[in-house]
């Protein structure tokens, strides 16, 4: 997960854990810190699930720099945003993310919308 709120990011790792507890939820505050963690702790991700308004290197600048390497262009990016604007979603799938969540307001409702994620395609184990 790269989300620089702490809040968001506890809630999402408790809620990930609850689904599954055998994934592992790493955390960064920032693109630039996502970027860094995945070049230094090999293998990638199953799954990137990324905010858009952080501070350092924003969502839109990681996503475009993730699809641009090797090494991590095929893997799914799960935006996780508190922003619902038409613009916002036809960005990011352009820029090639995989689904665009807006951050729901209830931790009901967010592991709902993770275990869909977690039950679809993507492979998380």
């Amino acid at each position: 997960m790269i989300d620089d709120d702490e809040d968001d990011q506890l809630m999402f790792c408790d809620a990930l854990n609850e689904i599954n507890s055998s994934v592992e939820c790493a955390v960064v505050n920032n693109g630039q810190a996502g970027l860094d963690y995945l070049y230094h702790n090999p293998p990638p991700p199953d799954i990137i699930f990324l905010d858009l308004n952080m501070p350092i290197m924003n969502g839109y600048e990681c996503l475009t720099a993730l699809k641009q390497q090797d090494s991590y262009k095929d893997i799914p990016v799960i935006i996780f945003s508190t922003s619902s604007s038409p613009v916002d979603i036809a960005k990011t799938k352009k820029l090639g993310a995989d689904v665009f969540i807006t951050k729901p307001n209830d931790y009901d409702a967010l592991r709902a919308k993770l275990g869909n994620i977690i039950n679809s395609d993507y492979s998380m184990s």
